[in-house]
């Protein structure tokens, strides 16, 4: 019988820093990623998601998850893809890096988001997941631009894009989850980029590039 990732080509892809694995998710990691979720992201009240999907009731947030992830595989194509990668730490999965495109052949342009369970924080491993995926954007699908956003008050995930080298590219207020949030656009191009005294391994490139029109 053929490997899942020989149909699905994304499955096959893999990112590895010095502390982390990155890669899609898959069906059999959807507990770990309720898992992870459920153990805390943030604290309650304050969330930084534009969707405040951490807030759902625990029986919802798991069944949650999954129709995102599913969502996101459905729909995906060379117009229109977002990569879920679940983070691995020691074995462990601690939290999710996605990287979205649209149009990205006309306009070499990918968006990133994250979160990392609680009891991980503060170890650098946000800035080092971002850094993955950034570089994987940059140096294997040429991309020319990655952007990202985050509350104002997100002192955190701003840090991070200032410690990577983005540069703030406006502000807007907008509804989170039926609140006025004001919001902090960043942006980061190659040379703008401070790339990380690692480098990053990368395997199963060429069949997900392939998939994905590149």
């Amino acid at each position: 019988m053929n490997e899942l990732s020989t149909i699905w080509p994304i499955f096959g892809l893999r990112l590895f820093t010095p502390r982390l694995v990155l890669r899609p998710i898959t069906d059999e990691d959807i507990p770990a990623a309720a898992e992870a979720a459920m153990s805390g992201i943030h604290e309650p009240g304050r969330s930084p998601f534009s969707n405040p999907w951490t807030e759902l009731p625990a029986e919802s947030l798991g069944p949650n998850m999954a129709h995102w992830y599913w969502r996101c595989r459905g729909g995906m194509s060379p117009e229109s893809w977002t990569l879920l990668f679940g983070i691995w730490y020691d074995g462990e999965f601690v939290g999710c890096q996605d990287v979205e495109a649209k149009d990205f052949a006309t306009l070499k342009t990918v968006t990133t988001g994250s979160w990392l369970k609680q009891s991980v924080q503060g170890r650098g491993l946000g800035k080092e997941m971002r850094a993955a995926v950034v570089g994987y954007a940059f140096d294997w699908l040429n991309a020319e631009v990655a952007e990202s956003e985050a509350a104002a008050w997100n002192d955190a995930s701003l840090g991070v894009s200032r410690s990577l080298g983005y540069e703030l590219n406006g502000r807007t207020r907008t509804a989170w989850g039926g609140k006025r949030q004001n919001v902090q656009k960043v942006r980061l191009t190659p040379e703008t980029f401070k790339r990380p005294d690692w480098t990053l391994k990368v395997e199963g490139h060429e069949p997900a590039a392939t998939y994905l029109g590149l």
